[in-house]
């Protein structure tokens, strides 16, 4: 049995705002080192945010293929939202540095790391398309990643989560991949267990996603090719909302969450006494109900292409007695996604605040008015996670460690 002296103590990989770090606080965990980097960005808003909340790690602004293992401190726990790319294979080589991925596909860094540090625990955050992509080859993104975890002797488990079906006040769902090489562990979560019971009542993140199966759905068994460049040439798979991999291979199965707790809305996060700067000028209206509105309607490419063009209706204003849609990364410029609000103390359209979108991630208050300008505020909430979901998952590795 593998012995670790690295207690509770975690990397931090495409830190953003510090989303990962507030959560598994909360649950006990220390983050030790952290990287942020925003390519192509003169201004690291994102990385000054975090530097400023959290001075008792060493945080690194730099890109992340700069930063040499050696230099990493031993971890029991790597975390990162990395974001969801192509992570097909560019060629094997063929010395002891094993396979190599496309240039600038940040998949790599985090194998590469966990390659050399051996983490017991990993914990990851994607979009929830991550299980289908890429379009041309269903599930082969995926497989990679489960590939190469399964190569260093991780068991990995993963479920797509809508924060909204837990009591969150935002219908944000993501993909969350959870990984550890303790066998003490493996033993414990999957050993001698039926797969459905793993996903449905005693795996990682069934204890505290409480979940039944999706009418009609049954266990899917997917075996994984050890070769990593098979699975980036020829390698697709039905993946399911939620499934478990040892050995090579998965137990895949499509889930409904069950829960039963306090649910918060969009109203409930709302400030009081909001700046007009943040209301709509009424001579925008129309323009925002159409953009809200059903289109059915001929438009024409740039190359002179004529086509017809259609879309449902989206709530205008938003309802405030439901969670909120998911925040993305254009949140307050003119657009579709935009929520717009009636405020329930002046009766008038507005925007939502910037505090307001980070409280829709659980973030505290003003979290990132830290310098940053106001529509970098929004970007960043639009590519946060929502912390409770972290410190819920921070608890049950201690549970389980």
């Amino acid at each position: 049995m593998e012995t670790y002296k690295t207690d509770k103590t975690v990397v931090e990989l495409f830190a953003g705002v510090g989303g990962f770090n507030l959560g598994l606080k909360k649950s006990g965990w220390k983050v030790i080192m952290a990287n942020q980097w925003e390519p192509g960005k003169k201004s690291q808003w994102a990385f000054d945010c975090y530097n400023e909340h959290f001075k008792d790690s060493v945080n690194l602004n730099v890109d992340v293929a700069t930063v040499l293992a050696e230099d990493i401190p031993a971890h029991e726990l790597l975390v990162g939202g990395f974001p969801c790319q192509d992570y097909s294979v560019a060629s094997t080589l063929a010395n002891s540095k094993g396979i190599q991925g496309k240039k600038g596909v940040l998949w790599w860094e985090i194998y590469r790391i966990a390659s050399d540090k051996k983490p017991r625990f990993i914990l990851l955050e994607n979009v929830d398309r991550l299980l289908k992509s890429p379009a041309r080859q269903r599930g082969r993104d995926f497989g990679i990643i489960l590939s190469c975890l399964l190569s260093l002797g991780y068991s990995i488990e993963w479920r797509v989560i809508n924060a909204a079906d837990y009591g969150f006040p935002q219908r944000r769902r993501r993909t969350f991949i959870f990984a550890t090489k303790d066998t003490a562990v493996q033993e414990k979560l999957y050993a001698n267990k039926e797969a459905e019971n793993v996903l449905l009542h005693s795996g990682f993140f069934a204890v505290p996603f409480g979940c039944h199966p999706y009418a009609g759905t049954r266990v899917r068994k997917i075996e994984i090719p050890k070769d990593i460049k098979s699975v980036s040439d020829d390698f697709s798979a039905p993946f399911e909302n939620s499934g478990y991999c040892i050995d090579y291979v998965c137990y895949t199965y499509r889930v409904d969450s069950v829960y039963d707790g306090h649910r918060m809305t969009l109203g409930d996060i709302l400030e009081k006494n909001v700046s007009e700067i943040f209301y709509i000028k009424p001579e925008d209206e129309p323009q925002w109900a159409y953009l809200k509105g059903a289109k059915k309607e001929k438009r024409v490419t740039s190359t002179g292409h004529e086509y017809n063009y259609s879309e449902g209706p989206i709530a205008y204003p938003d309802y405030l007695d439901k969670p909120s849609r998911t925040m993305l990364t254009g949140e307050s410029t003119k657009n579709r996604s935009t929520h717009v609000i009636r405020d329930p103390e002046t009766g008038k359209l507005r925007l939502l605040t910037p505090m307001e979108c980070e409280r829709l991630n659980g973030f505290p208050d003003n979290w990132t008015n830290t310098g940053m300008s106001q529509k970098f505020r929004y970007f960043c909430m639009g590519n946060a996670l929502v912390v409770g979901l972290i410190e819920i998952m921070g608890k049950r590795i201690n549970e389980i460690r």
